[in-house]
């Protein structure tokens, strides 16, 4: 398959063939394609690697925000929700957990990410939309987790990287929680922290990585960590936490993540690709080059607008022309229909639904999910519609 005249983010218009999930080939948008390949033609059309959201519940995706005031840490948010919200929580839980989780992944998928980290309990997600990548061990947080002591320091674990909410408060105890993480790290276990609104320079320097979630720490919080000083001793990887706290869209998050100017665009972005591409151990991933995964997104740019971080960051979901995950199209829009011909026969594998009123195909039943859900909780409300 052949993307024709793409432009990337630096301003290049051209043309990417894809092959055996891979890139197989960037050549400029002048140069023909080969004959017989299957082509895909776009006219202002923004091309990038697929997002990698490295922090999110998934099966906490059909919450709504939760939350009555802005909360010292994570303790009191959830000893209050589980008040004065104890109903909301009970519909939502009372759809089964696979339904729940199926659902966190199309969220994802309606994003433009490929490829997300699972925060949480393992489970059993058979997704050919996208990478769900659960090769660490979740603890969850030095306060709620069980025996976290004994986990950290379990000798017999595989040596993947620890992933632990940490420092989510702005009270002097989130600041000291992190310190006694730190001392129990007894076999220098790799550490990748979520949140870190408490969380010092000095203290950054014992992780491997630390997960910016914005949208959520203001949400819960009113503040969000010292990204601008941290970034200096450790990786920043970007995510996006549950709707129980967070927006249901990243591009929101990143928008907002872009406004308090602590990254640099080229920060922001490399947040979502190249950077947690490495602290995950992912090869091939989260960059746009010959031999490269084949995990892209295309988007429709704005009238008038010009590639370049500008436009990145200007994007909704309903602006997301198609989806390619390991070289095959999991979402595309009705507007390329009359272009895939040559997959006509695998149409009946896509349901349609709709982002503010524009069509989207998306690769399985959609449209049965979001029914079986309702039958468990019929108030539930989508982001997205089944008709026009």
């Amino acid at each position: 398959m052949v993307l024709q005249q793409v432009y990337t983010i630096d301003g290049r218009r051209v043309n990417i063939t894809l092959a055996q999930g891979l890139v197989a080939g960037i050549t400029s948008a002048g140069m023909p394609a080969a004959a017989g390949v299957p082509q895909l033609h776009f006219h202002h059309h923004l091309v990038f690697p697929g997002l990698i959201n490295s922090h999110d519940h998934l099966h906490f995706n059909l919450f709504p925000r939760l939350g009555n005031r802005l909360y010292p840490n994570y303790v009191a948010w959830g000893e209050d929700i589980h008040i004065h919200n104890k109903a909301t929580i009970a519909a939502v839980l009372a759809v089964p957990k696979a339904m729940r989780t199926q659902w966190g992944v199309y969220k994802n998928l309606l994003n433009g990410v490929t490829t997300v980290v699972h925060h949480g309990e393992s489970l059993q997600v058979p997704s050919p939309v996208m990478d769900v990548f659960t090769h660490c061990h979740s603890l969850h947080s030095v306060q709620l987790e069980k025996r976290w002591r004994y986990k950290l320091n379990n000798p017999f674990l595989p040596a993947h990287p620890f992933v632990i909410h940490v420092g989510e408060g702005t009270d002097a105890g989130s600041r000291q929680e992190i310190d006694r993480l730190m001392q129990w790290n007894i076999l220098h276990r790799k550490l990748i922290g979520v949140h870190g609104v408490a969380m010092q320079p000095q203290q950054a320097r014992a992780f491997a990585a630390l997960v910016w979630c914005p949208d959520s720490n203001e949400f819960l919080l009113g503040a969000t960590a010292a990204i601008d000083s941290l970034k200096r001793e450790t990786a920043v990887l970007f995510g996006t936490d549950s709707t129980v706290s967070a927006h249901w869209s990243i591009w929101e998050h990143l928008r907002m993540a872009r406004r308090t100017g602590m990254l640099t665009d080229a920060e922001l972005m490399r947040s979502v690709w190249r950077a947690p591409a490495e602290v995950w151990g992912l090869p091939g991933k989260g960059m746009l080059t010959p031999g490269a995964v084949a995990d892209l997104v295309v988007v429709k740019m704005k009238e008038g607008q010009e590639p370049g971080p500008d436009a990145f960051f200007a994007i909704e979901p309903q602006d997301i022309a198609l989806v390619v995950k390991d070289g095959r199209i999991v979402l595309f829009d009705e507007a390329l229909l009359p272009q895939l011909t040559w997959q006509q026969a695998h149409l009946q594998e896509y349901s349609k639904v709709f982002t503010a009123n524009t069509g989207k195909y998306v690769w399985g039943d959609v449209p049965a999910l979001l029914t079986g859900i309702r039958q468990y909780y019929a108030d539930i409300s989508f982001p997205i519609d089944l008709v026009s």
